[in-house]
């Protein structure tokens, strides 16, 4: 079992190889939770990008205040011990598309694909999207994919999501005011980026469009995967989000990147930020105000009461970019960070908030993966999982039952 002590490493007790895991066991406990509700409630899973342990004032950031993720703890449960499914992007989010531990999934790396994006999912796989869709769900991605470039068999299209907005690359989504985005197949050519202009935002432009995805969706049941780019890598932000908390986190720090008529300009590499700590603070709050207004929006809609919202991130803090963790304590009384298998690389905050389900304040200790997400959405829904998926559901810590099942190890 892993050890919860601080700035501990990330400790097996009994270390089991993949290929001697027993699925069908794991199959067995996993279809044991499958209480349903009724009528099916609308999920909203929202994933951060490279957002530490530390990063969010409900987890002990001092620095600066995340007030609406506070609310969602503060209506909702905050998990104490939950774990991405890797230590980088790609594996970690074919791990909660699947409800598969890294050594069972098909993407284990952040294998690129030409001309775009990362290595495709195979169409084998069976993702929380298809699995959702086969009982009514309409489906919807917005933000960064990263598991299969357009056309490809890993395309969010090809995965189980009706609708697709956002990064179709990890790469590309290093960079907050790109030359173009991607909805479903169709490229859209942001022009307010051309040049050396830097008038649109990737993060409010996919913000916009995963409200609309609510709106037009408000009469049947969605499930919206709202995979943020923030705060990752490019330390980079509309000066009106800049400018409150510029000279606020002295000293600053600046980082020298590529910048407009350089080679890989908007291509990857990170731009130059000369307020790397104001910089950092101003993208985590946006990405707080964000999660606030999508809350007013499930309430203003009348679809609070039915909603589901988790919030998670997909690994650790990152060092890239000029990026400045130990400053902000990103990974709060944990050791390590992004690419790390400390506690700090792949422990993550995790919040849920399921008004008339999931009591309000609570904590939980449970020890939980990204791989568990899968079979919990389907005890919710009444779905059906894969036979050998490696999850268990967490949905009685959340309704806070004693039959829980526990892990006898993550990986």
């Amino acid at each position: 079992m892993i050890t919860m002590a601080n700035k501990h490493p990330f400790f097996i007790s009994a270390l089991v190889v993949a290929s001697v895991i027993n699925p069908s066991a794991k199959a067995q406990t996993a279809q044991k939770n499958t209480k349903s509700a009724t009528p099916r409630p609308n999920i909203v899973y929202i994933l951060a990008d490279d957002l530490g342990y530390g990063d969010l004032s409900c987890y002990g950031q001092k620095r600066f205040q995340t007030p609406n993720l506070d609310r969602m703890a503060r209506e909702g449960m905050l998990f104490t011990q939950h774990y991405a499914g890797c230590t980088v992007s790609a594996p970690s989010r074919c791990s909660l598309m699947t409800g598969l531990t890294t050594g069972h999934t098909a993407i284990r790396g952040n294998k690129g694909w030409k001309p775009e994006g990362e290595w495709p999912m195979p169409a084998a796989s069976f993702t929380v999207a298809e699995m959702l869709r086969s009982v009514g769900y309409t489906t919807g991605c917005f933000g960064k994919w990263g598991l299969g470039f357009v056309g490809t068999e890993g395309d969010p299209n090809n995965q189980g999501f009706d609708q697709f907005y956002g990064f179709n690359s990890q790469t590309l989504a290093h960079n907050y005011f790109p030359a173009y985005l991607w909805e479903n197949q169709t490229k859209i050519v942001l022009e307010g980026n051309s040049g050396d202009r830097f008038e649109e935002y990737a993060p409010e432009l996919i913000h916009k469009h995963a409200l609309q995805f609510i709106e037009k969706n408000k009469t049947r049941p969605f499930f919206l995967y709202y995979a943020s780019t923030i705060p990752h890598a490019e330390l980079m932000t509309p000066e009106k989000n800049l400018k409150e908390f510029r000279g606020k986190f002295l000293p600053e720090k600046s980082y020298k990147g590529v910048d407009p008529g350089q080679k890989g300009f908007r291509e990857g590499p990170y731009g130059s930020q000369p307020e790397v700590h104001a910089a950092f603070a101003a993208m985590v709050t946006l990405l707080d105000k964000q999660v606030g207004e999508l809350l007013d929006k499930l309430k203003e809609l009348g679809l609070d009461k039915n909603t589901i919202v988790l919030f998670s991130s997909d690994n650790g803090p990152h060092v890239e970019g000029g990026a400045d963790p130990e400053y902000f304590d990103s990974n709060g009384p944990l050791r390590g960070n992004k690419r790390d298998l400390y506690e700090g690389g792949i422990r993550e905050p995790m919040i849920v908030r399921w008004p008339g389900s999931v009591q309000g304040g609570s904590k939980s200790e449970h020890i939980s993966a990204f791989w568990d997400v899968m079979p919990t959405l389907a005890a919710i829904t009444g779905a059906k999982t894969p036979a050998n998926i490696d999850g268990i559901s967490f949905l009685p810590t959340l309704l806070a039952q004693k039959d829980q099942l526990q892990h006898e190890y993550l990986y």
